[in-house]
Order: C-alpha cells, then sequence, then structure tokens
C-alpha cells in the first residue's frame, strides 16, 4: 500500500505538470527516465527521491517544498467539514477550471469571479 506522503507528492507533480501544460512523457525525458516512472511517482507507487524530486521541481519551475504545501501531519486526504478536500487542486476538474478561467479575457473573468462570489454566498473580501 502506497504511504499517504508519496501519494501526496505524486498528486503534487501531476498538479504542477499538468498547469504548465507538460505531458508525462515530456517530464520524464526532461528529467533523464521513462514516463512509466513518472506515472509510478503520480500514483504514488514509487517513492520520489530527494535527488529525483529536486530534478523534477526544477524541470517544473517551483521549490521542493511545492510538493509538500497542503500535507497535514494526521492525513493529507483529509476533507475538511465545509466539503472543500484538503487539496482541492489535486482534482482535475479545478486544474481545468483554473486553466479555463485564465483563459478568458480579463474585463470577462472579473465579471465571471462576481458571478461565482454571489452564487456562493461568499461575503466580498476587502482589497
Amino acid at each position: 500500500m502506497a504511504h499517504p506522503v508519496d501519494v501526496h507528492v505524486g498528486k503534487r507533480i501531476r498538479h504542477r505538470r499538468w498547469m504548465v501544460g507538460i505531458t508525462q512523457q515530456g517530464l520524464a525525458e526532461r528529467v533523464g527516465i521513462k514516463f512509466q516512472q513518472i506515472q509510478k511517482y503520480e500514483t504514488g507507487m514509487n517513492r520520489v527521491s530527494a535527488s529525483r524530486l529536486w530534478d523534477i521541481a526544477e524541470t517544473l519551475d517551483v521549490p521542493v517544498s511545492f510538493f509538500f504545501e497542503g500535507l497535514d501531519h494526521k492525513d493529507p486526504e483529509t476533507t475538511p467539514a465545509n466539503g472543500i478536500p484538503a487539496d482541492p487542486m489535486a482534482e482535475r476538474e479545478a486544474l481545468e477550471l483554473v486553466r479555463s478561467y485564465y483563459a478568458i479575457p480579463e474585463n470577462q473573468r472579473r465579471r465571471l469571479f462576481e458571478l461565482a462570489r454571489v452564487l456562493s454566498d461568499r461575503p466580498q473580501s476587502p482589497g
């Protein structure tokens, strides 16, 4: 069984890879391994060594700490009472939403943001 930390790190690798638009094959080539190894890292089946994580972080242009963000010492997969996953950006739907959102022209994006805030009944934050 995969360790929860390995699963979390793997999800963060997949998340960042997907956000920058690199395929598993592309990442594997840049890091010097086979794409099957990237698949195993992303599912948490294989643990990523420190040096390999360093190479992946450099390739994906993030600090190594990025892969541990959102990690809770208790259970990294815990969902709080509000129904939002501990790491919502690990969900493909959320990633697609963010990519689509930033593809919208800025003036329309701002209006969409305001609509989402109204529909969610969330108060407006100052600023």
